[in-house]
C-alpha cells in the first residue's frame, strides 16, 4: 500500500504538482476569452436573465431547470475549498494566492461557458428517460475518441469518491467532534442515511435539495464572515493592497510568516482555484446536462456564473476574513500533524535574520539553501527537549513552547526519542506548541475575530457540514452519470449503495490516499476536457453566433 501511495504521490508531481499545469488551465481560459470576446462580461447580465427562467420553455427536453442545474453544479463546487481550501491557498502562497484564484476564475468563467455548451449539446436521453451528459459524450460522439472518453468518465467515478465523497464525510466528522464532541462514526451514520434519501432518489430530488441548501449555505457563512469583515474594517484596505503588492513582490520573510516566492504562490492560487470552482475539469457540465432548455449556449451562459459565485464572490469573503482578522502570520497553540511538522539539524533562531531567510529558501525551495533532516536522538524531561543540535519546524514556521506527550496532553513524555530524516519514530507521541495554523482550523479561527467572537467558530461548523454534505451530493450524480456511460444505467443503483456506504466509512478512516488518488484523477478529468474544448473551438464559435441570431429574431 505505501508503494503504491508513492506511486500517486510521484504522478501527482508530474501532473497536478507540475510547473506547467497551471499554465495549460489559465492559457486556455485566456484563449477562449480573446477567442470568444470577453463572453464572461458581455453576457454576464443575460446570464442572470436565463438562470431567471425569463426565456423558459414549458416544452422543453431535460430534468430540471437552469436555477437547479445551477445550485447543483455550485453545490460541487462550494464545498470544503471555500473555507478550508482559501486559508491553505493563503497560508501556502501567501496574499498573491488570492489573486490568482481570482484570474483563475475570471478565465474559467469563459472555460466553463464553453465545456458546458459543448456537453449539453451532446447529450443522450438514457433508457429509462433521464438526461446524461458531460465531456465524455462529446469527446465519443463528435470527436470519435471512445478511449479518451472512458478514461475521463473512469477518472469521474474516481474522483466522485476521492473529491465529493470521503474527504467531505471525513472534513465534516472531525470539525463535528472537535466543535460539539460528537462521535465519529455517529455523525457519518446519520449524514449516510440522509445523503441515501436524497440521491436514490436521482436528478430531480437533488436538485430539489440543492436548490434549497445552497442558498441556505451561503446566507449563513457570508453573513457570519461580513461580522468578521466589518469589525476589522481598518485592515480590508490594506488587504487588498497586499495581495496586489505580493503578486509583484512576493511574501516578505516577516514575522512568524515566512512567505513564499512570487512562482510558487501563482502555482498554489491557481490550482486552489480549480479545486474550488472546477472551471476546465469537466463535472459541473454533467449537472448542466440535465437544465431543461433546447438551446446548449443558454446554458452555457448559466454556468458563467459558478466562478463567479465560488470563487470570485465567497472565496474573497474567505480570504478577507482571514487576511483583515490577521490570524493567517500569527502563531497559535495546536497539535502539530506530522505531515506538517520537520525536525531540522542544526539550531536555527528565529530572532536571526539569517537563519530565517534560509529557511525561507528551504520552504520554497529555492536551491542552495542547505538545511537537511535531523537526524539522532532527542532527550526530553517532562514533556521538554533538553538536548540540541535540532530545530522543530511546523506548519511553515518556527515551533515555539513544543510539549511532547503520550496520549493525553497533559501526560508528558520523559524519555528519549528517535528521530529518523526529520520524523518521529513514536507513533504515539502528541506534539503541541504555537506555530502557524491552516486549513479549516485557521478560517474558524478568524471566524472569532468579529462581533460573534468564539461563538464565530460555530459558523464555520456549520457552514463545512453545509458545503461539504452538498458537494457530496453533486458529485454522486457526477459519479452517476459517468457510470451510465460506462456500464449503462443499471449500474447507477449499485454505485449509490456503495457511494453511501463509503460516506459512513470515511467518517472514522484516514482518507490521506484517497486524496492523493481524487488529485491525480482531477487532472486525468481536465487536460483531456481541455484538449476537447480546444479542438472544438470553432465550433463553439458558430454556435454562439447562431444562439444569437436565433435569440434576436425571436425576441425583437
Amino acid at each position: 500500500m505505501e508503494a503504491f501511495h508513492n506511486l500517486l504521490k510521484s504522478m501527482d508531481g508530474m501532473l497536478g504538482g507540475a510547473w506547467w499545469f497551471p499554465y495549460v488551465l489559465l492559457g486556455t481560459g485566456l484563449f477562449f476569452t480573446i477567442y470568444l470576446k470577453f463572453p464572461q462580461v458581455r453576457y454576464f447580465k443575460h446570464a442572470w436573465k436565463v438562470v431567471t427562467g425569463k426565456y423558459d420553455k414549458a416544452d422543453s427536453p431535460g430534468d430540471t431547470s437552469h436555477f437547479r442545474a445551477l445550485t447543483t453544479a455550485l453545490s460541487g463546487t462550494v464545498g470544503t475549498g471555500n473555507i478550508g481550501g482559501v486559508a491553505f491557498a493563503l497560508f501556502l502562497g501567501g496574499p498573491a494566492a488570492l489573486f490568482w484564484m481570482w484570474a483563475t476564475a475570471f478565465f474559467g468563467m469563459t472555460t466553463k461557458f464553453v465545456e458546458v455548451t459543448l456537453s449539453h449539446k451532446y447529450r443522450d436521453k438514457t433508457p429509462d428517460g433521464t438526461m446524461a451528459g458531460g465531456p465524455m459524450y462529446y469527446m465519443d460522439k463528435r470527436l470519435n475518441m471512445k478511449w479518451l472518453a472512458v478514461a475521463f468518465a473512469v477518472a469521474t467515478v474516481i474522483s466522485s469518491f476521492g473529491t465529493g465523497n470521503l474527504p467531505q464525510s471525513n472534513s465534516i466528522a472531525t470539525s463535528i467532534e472537535s466543535t460539539f464532541g460528537f462521535d465519529p462514526l455517529l455523525v457519518g451514520s446519520i449524514l449516510g442515511i440522509l445523503l441515501a434519501l436524497v440521491i436514490l432518489g436521482g436528478i430531480t430530488r437533488i436538485a430539489a435539495v440543492t436548490s434549497k441548501i445552497v442558498p441556505l449555505m451561503a446566507l449563513i457563512y457570508v453573513v457570519g464572515a461580513l461580522t468578521v469583515i466589518f469589525a476589522n474594517l481598518e485592515n480590508v484596505g490594506p488587504s487588498f493592497v497586499s495581495v496586489f503588492a505580493d503578486v509583484f513582490t512576493g511574501s516578505a520573510a516577516t514575522g512568524g510568516f515566512l512567505g513564499a516566492t512570487i512562482a510558487y504562490a501563482f502555482n498554489r492560487g491557481v490550482n486552489r482555484g480549480l479545486f474550488s470552482n472546477e472551471a476546465g475539469q469537466g463535472s459541473a457540465p454533467i449537472a448542466h446536462a440535465a437544465a431543461k432548455t433546447d438551446e446548449p449556449v443558454a446554458e452555457g451562459m448559466v454556468s458563467i456564473l459558478e466562478p463567479f459565485i465560488d470563487t470570485i464572490l465567497i472565496c474573497t469573503i474567505t480570504g478577507l476574513v482571514i487576511l483583515s482578522s490577521g490570524v493567517w502570520k500569527e502563531k497559535h497553540m495546536n497539535t502539530f500533524d506530522r505531515t506538517d511538522m520537520y525536525i531540522l539539524a542544526g539550531d536555527y533562531v528565529e530572532s536571526s535574520q539569517e537563519d530565517k531567510q534560509t529557511l525561507y529558501a528551504y520552504i520554497n525551495g529555492i536551491e542552495g539553501h542547505g538545511v537537511t533532516d535531523f537526524n539522532g536522538e532527542i532527550q526530553v524531561i517532562n514533556g521538554k527537549a533538553v538536548s540540541k543540535g535540532f530545530t522543530i519546524f511546523n506548519a511553515r514556521s518556527f515551533a515555539d513552547n513544543v510539549v511532547f506527550s503520550l496520549g493525553e496532553p497533559e501526560d508528558n513524555f520523559t524519555g528519549t526519542l528517535k528521530v529518523v530524516d526529520g520524523n518521529l519514530v513514536k507513533d504515539n507521541i502528541i506534539v503541541r506548541g504555537e506555530s502557524l495554523i491552516h486549513s479549516a482550523s485557521l478560517t474558524a479561527l478568524a471566524f472569532t475575530k468579529g462581533f460573534f467572537g468564539e461563538s464565530g467558530k460555530y459558523i464555520v461548523s456549520v457552514g463545512l457540514l453545509l458545503f461539504a454534505f452538498s458537494t457530496a451530493i453533486a458529485w454522486s450524480y457526477y459519479g452517476d452519470r459517468a457510470m451510465t456511460y460506462l456500464f449503462g444505467p443499471r449500474s447507477v443503483m449499485p454505485y449509490r449503495v456503495v457511494y453511501v456506504a463509503g460516506f459512513v466509512w470515511a467518517a472514522v478512516s484516514d482518507t490521506t490516499l484517497v486524496w492523493t488518488l481524487s488529485a491525480v484523477a482531477i487532472v486525468v478529468m481536465t487536460l483531456p476536457n481541455l484538449f476537447g474544448i480546444f479542438l472544438l473551438r470553432k465550433e463553439m464559435k458558430d454556435s454562439v453566433a447562431e444562439y444569437w441570431t436565433k435569440f434576436n429574431k425571436e425576441n425583437k
